[in-house]
C-alpha cells in the first residue's frame, strides 16, 4: 500500500479524514509542530510550514501527500496567507525536492467562486473570492498547477458530520452574516471526503480541479434544524440564490459516489 503524508492532520477535516486513511489500509504519516496524539499506525513527523527545509523527513519516500492545513478562522489576513499560500508553497517545493513523483493533492474552498453567480459553480468558472481565506486559496491552486508535480484540487463544500460541530454554528451566522433560510449550500459528510481523496489517491483526478459535493443542496432553515437550533423563516427575496452552490458532475465522472447522498440520509443513520 502506498504511504501518504498529511498535513492539517489535527483539524477539523484531517482528525476525521486520517483514521479512514488508517482503516483503508494506507501507510500514513501526519506532519507536526509539536507532540499531539494521533491514530494507531500514523507516524508523527516534525516539520513546520513555514520553513520548507523543515519538511524533507516528512515527504522522502512519500507516494502522495493530501494537503489540508489551512488557516481561515482569524481575521488576521496576514497569517492567513503565510499560512494558506506560502505554507502551500513551501510544501510544494520540498515535495518537488525530495518526493518528486509523488501525487500532491490539495484541499480548496467551493468559496473561490463568484456569490452572483447564475447557476451551480463548475470547474471551469472563473474565480472571483472575496475575503482572504478563499483569494489565498485561489494563489496556492496557481502554485500547485505551475509545478512539474502530479496535482490534484478537490473543492470542498460545507463539510459536516461526526459531531464536528460544524452544523451546529450555523444558527449563530445567520444572524450575523444576514444569511437568508431560504439559502441553500453544497455540503459534504466527513466520509465522503475520504472517499474523494481515496478516488484522488488512484490517478483519477491528476492534473484536475474538481467540485466534490454529495446530492442535495440543503437549506440554512433545515441546517439550523438538525443543528437543534431552529431559526425563523422568511418570505423575503433571496438574493444571491446559487452563492455557496456547486455542480459535482465532473466528480461523478470521474467515479466519485457520496456514501452518505444527502444530510437527511446522515442525520437518519445517527452521523451528523
Amino acid at each position: 500500500m502506498p504511504t501518504v503524508l498529511l498535513t492539517g492532520a489535527t483539524g477539523l477535516v484531517g482528525s476525521r479524514l486520517l483514521p479512514r486513511l488508517v482503516d483503508a489500509g494506507l501507510h500514513c504519516r501526519a506532519l507536526v509542530r509539536r507532540d499531539t496524539t494521533l491514530p494507531a499506525g500514523v507516524v508523527g513527523v516534525r516539520g513546520d510550514l513555514a520553513d520548507s527545509g523543515s519538511l524533507r523527513e516528512a515527504v522522502e519516500g512519500v507516494d502522495a501527500v493530501i494537503h489540508l492545513a489551512a488557516l481561515f478562522r482569524t481575521e488576521d489576513e496576514d497569517a492567513i496567507w503565510r499560512a494558506n499560500r506560502d505554507g502551500t508553497r513551501h510544501l510544494t517545493q520540498a515535495v518537488s525536492a525530495y518526493a518528486p513523483q509523488a501525487r500532491l493533492m490539495m484541499a480548496s474552498t467551493s468559496n473561490v467562486y463568484d456569490a452572483d453567480a447564475i447557476r451551480p459553480a463548475r470547474e471551469h468558472d472563473a474565480v472571483k473570492p472575496t475575503a482572504a481565506y478563499p483569494a489565498s486559496k485561489v494563489a496556492a491552486e496557481a502554485l500547485l498547477r505551475d509545478s512539474d508535480l502530479t496535482w490534484s484540487i478537490l473543492r470542498l463544500p460545507f463539510v459536516y458530520g461526526d459531531g464536528d460541530g460544524h452544523l451546529e454554528m450555523m444558527p449563530a451566522l445567520a444572524p450575523r452574516f444576514d444569511l437568508h433560510p431560504a439559502h441553500t449550500y453544497s455540503v459534504a459528510h466527513h466520509r465522503d471526503v475520504a472517499v474523494a481523496f481515496r478516488l484522488a489517491l488512484t490517478g483519477a483526478m491528476d492534473r484536475r480541479i474538481v467540485n466534490i459535493t454529495d446530492d442535495a443542496p440543503v437549506t440554512l432553515y433545515d441546517m439550523a434544524l438538525y443543528a437543534g437550533d431552529p431559526i425563523e423563516g422568511s418570505a423575503e427575496p433571496l438574493i444571491n440564490p446559487w452563492a455557496g452552490r456547486i455542480d459535482g458532475s465532473l466528480a461523478r465522472e470521474l467515479g466519485f459516489k457520496p456514501t452518505v447522498p444527502t444530510i437527511h440520509a446522515a442525520s437518519r443513520e445517527g452521523i451528523l
